[in-house]
Protein backbone atom coordinates (compact mmCIF):
# COMPACT_ATOMS: atom_id res chain seq x y z
CA UNK A 1 0.00 0.00 0.00
CA UNK A 2 2.53 2.42 -0.82
CA UNK A 3 0.17 4.84 -2.39
CA UNK A 4 -1.77 5.18 0.89
CA UNK A 5 -1.02 7.56 4.06
CA UNK A 6 -0.02 5.44 7.28
CA UNK A 7 -1.25 7.97 9.39
CA UNK A 8 -4.36 9.96 9.05
CA UNK A 9 -5.07 13.66 10.81
CA UNK A 10 -7.84 15.12 12.27
CA UNK A 11 -8.68 16.59 8.48
CA UNK A 12 -8.05 13.22 6.94
CA UNK A 13 -10.83 11.57 8.69
CA UNK A 14 -13.41 14.14 8.57
CA UNK A 15 -12.87 14.61 4.74
CA UNK A 16 -13.51 10.29 4.76
CA UNK A 17 -16.70 11.63 6.88
CA UNK A 18 -17.92 13.19 3.99
CA UNK A 19 -17.11 10.47 1.79
CA UNK A 20 -14.00 12.63 0.14
CA UNK A 21 -11.35 10.05 0.71
CA UNK A 22 -13.35 6.57 -0.77
CA UNK A 23 -15.64 7.99 -2.67
CA UNK A 24 -19.32 7.81 -1.91
CA UNK A 25 -21.14 4.53 -1.01
CA UNK A 26 -17.84 3.05 0.16
CA UNK A 27 -15.66 2.95 3.62
CA UNK A 28 -17.09 6.57 5.18
CA UNK A 29 -16.42 7.24 8.87
CA UNK A 30 -19.10 8.88 11.38
CA UNK A 31 -18.78 12.51 11.76
CA UNK A 32 -18.60 13.96 15.02
CA UNK A 33 -20.11 13.84 17.44
CA UNK A 34 -20.18 10.20 16.77
CA UNK A 35 -16.45 10.08 15.63
CA UNK A 36 -14.68 8.86 18.49
CA UNK A 37 -10.92 9.29 17.95
CA UNK A 38 -8.84 12.13 16.71
CA UNK A 39 -6.22 10.71 14.84
CA UNK A 40 -4.83 7.44 13.14
CA UNK A 41 -1.24 7.05 14.35
CA UNK A 42 -0.90 3.77 12.34
CA UNK A 43 -2.56 1.57 9.53
CA UNK A 44 -1.39 -1.04 7.58
CA UNK A 45 -2.19 -4.12 5.20
CA UNK A 46 0.70 -6.15 6.96
CA UNK A 47 1.53 -4.95 10.07
CA UNK A 48 -0.27 -6.30 13.45
CA UNK A 49 0.58 -9.97 15.36
CA UNK A 50 -0.71 -11.60 12.73
CA UNK A 51 0.90 -9.80 9.65
CA UNK A 52 -3.08 -9.22 8.16
CA UNK A 53 -2.68 -5.15 9.46
CA UNK A 54 -3.79 -3.24 11.85
CA UNK A 55 -4.65 0.25 12.98
CA UNK A 56 -3.59 2.58 15.77
CA UNK A 57 -5.95 5.68 16.84
CA UNK A 58 -6.38 7.94 19.57
CA UNK A 59 -8.74 10.62 21.14
CA UNK A 60 -7.47 13.27 23.21
CA UNK A 61 -10.44 13.58 26.37
CA UNK A 62 -11.48 16.39 27.44
CA UNK A 63 -14.08 17.04 30.48
CA UNK A 64 -16.39 18.50 27.86
CA UNK A 65 -17.35 15.81 25.41
CA UNK A 66 -20.67 15.16 24.45
CA UNK A 67 -21.01 12.16 26.21
CA UNK A 68 -19.71 12.99 29.93
CA UNK A 69 -22.73 15.28 30.44
CA UNK A 70 -25.45 12.49 30.00
CA UNK A 71 -23.83 9.33 30.66
CA UNK A 72 -24.50 9.65 33.84
CA UNK A 73 -25.51 12.91 36.13
CA UNK A 74 -23.21 13.28 38.78
CA UNK A 75 -20.86 10.19 37.68
CA UNK A 76 -19.52 10.73 34.15
CA UNK A 77 -18.24 7.95 31.99
CA UNK A 78 -17.69 6.91 28.52
CA UNK A 79 -20.24 4.66 27.26
CA UNK A 80 -18.55 1.39 26.75
CA UNK A 81 -20.54 1.00 23.75
CA UNK A 82 -18.58 3.73 22.07
CA UNK A 83 -15.29 2.05 22.56
CA UNK A 84 -16.70 -1.08 20.73
CA UNK A 85 -17.76 1.19 17.88
CA UNK A 86 -15.01 2.99 17.79
CA UNK A 87 -12.95 -0.19 16.96
CA UNK A 88 -15.44 -1.14 14.77
CA UNK A 89 -14.95 2.09 12.77
CA UNK A 90 -11.49 1.54 12.61
CA UNK A 91 -11.99 -1.99 11.14
CA UNK A 92 -14.10 -0.79 8.66
CA UNK A 93 -11.70 2.06 7.22
CA UNK A 94 -8.77 -0.05 7.25
CA UNK A 95 -10.86 -1.85 4.43
CA UNK A 96 -11.10 1.44 2.92
CA UNK A 97 -7.95 2.39 3.21
CA UNK A 98 -7.06 -0.93 1.58
CA UNK A 99 -9.01 -0.32 -1.72
CA UNK A 100 -12.20 -2.41 -1.05
CA UNK A 101 -15.23 -0.65 -1.94
CA UNK A 102 -18.91 -1.06 -0.47
CA UNK A 103 -20.90 0.38 2.41
CA UNK A 104 -19.49 -0.33 6.11
CA UNK A 105 -21.52 -2.28 8.61
CA UNK A 106 -20.77 -3.60 11.38
CA UNK A 107 -21.76 -7.64 11.77
CA UNK A 108 -20.80 -8.98 15.22
CA UNK A 109 -18.29 -9.44 17.52
CA UNK A 110 -17.34 -12.64 19.66
CA UNK A 111 -16.31 -11.38 23.19
CA UNK A 112 -16.17 -7.79 24.88
CA UNK A 113 -14.57 -7.56 27.93
CA UNK A 114 -14.08 -3.91 30.18
CA UNK A 115 -12.32 -3.52 33.12
CA UNK A 116 -11.70 0.20 33.22
CA UNK A 117 -13.68 3.00 32.66
CA UNK A 118 -13.27 6.54 30.77
CA UNK A 119 -13.48 9.46 32.92
CA UNK A 120 -13.10 12.95 32.69
CA UNK A 121 -9.84 12.70 34.45
CA UNK A 122 -8.15 10.37 31.62
CA UNK A 123 -6.19 12.18 29.05
CA UNK A 124 -5.69 9.77 26.16
CA UNK A 125 -7.93 6.64 24.78
CA UNK A 126 -5.35 4.43 22.78
CA UNK A 127 -7.49 2.12 20.16
CA UNK A 128 -5.86 -1.10 18.77
CA UNK A 129 -7.09 -3.19 15.87
CA UNK A 130 -5.39 -6.17 15.03
CA UNK A 131 -6.67 -7.98 11.92
CA UNK A 132 -7.11 -12.05 12.04
CA UNK A 133 -9.01 -12.52 8.87
CA UNK A 134 -9.25 -10.35 5.49
CA UNK A 135 -11.56 -11.77 2.90
CA UNK A 136 -11.62 -9.55 -0.30
CA UNK A 137 -14.01 -11.43 -3.11
CA UNK A 138 -17.29 -10.60 -3.95
CA UNK A 139 -17.92 -11.10 -0.01
CA UNK A 140 -15.52 -8.01 1.67
CA UNK A 141 -14.93 -8.89 4.95
CA UNK A 142 -12.42 -8.13 8.14
CA UNK A 143 -12.02 -9.94 11.01
CA UNK A 144 -10.19 -8.39 13.97
CA UNK A 145 -8.93 -8.25 17.97
CA UNK A 146 -9.30 -4.76 19.42
CA UNK A 147 -8.50 -3.08 22.28
CA UNK A 148 -8.56 -0.03 24.03
CA UNK A 149 -6.23 1.75 26.26
CA UNK A 150 -6.57 4.76 28.75
CA UNK A 151 -3.76 6.59 29.41
CA UNK A 152 -1.74 3.29 28.80
CA UNK A 153 -3.70 1.06 30.75
CA UNK A 154 -5.98 -1.44 28.68
CA UNK A 155 -9.46 -1.39 29.54
CA UNK A 156 -11.25 -2.85 26.88
CA UNK A 157 -10.87 -5.86 25.15
CA UNK A 158 -12.96 -7.07 22.39
CA UNK A 159 -12.12 -10.52 20.15
CA UNK A 160 -13.76 -11.42 16.73
CA UNK A 161 -15.25 -8.34 15.50
CA UNK A 162 -16.32 -8.42 12.09
CA UNK A 163 -17.27 -5.79 9.43
CA UNK A 164 -18.38 -6.21 6.21
CA UNK A 165 -18.78 -3.77 3.01
CA UNK A 166 -21.78 -4.51 1.04
CA UNK A 167 -22.40 -2.50 -2.40
CA UNK A 168 -26.49 -1.33 -2.63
Amino acid sequence: MNDRPSSIDYEGLLACARGEMFGVGNPQLPAPPMLMFDRITEISADGGSNGLGHVVAELDVRPDLWFFECHFIGDPVMPGCLGLDALWQLTGFNLGWRGMLGRGRALGVGEVKFTGMVTPEVKLVEYIVDFTRIIDRKLKLGMANGTMKADGKVIYTATDMKVGLFQE
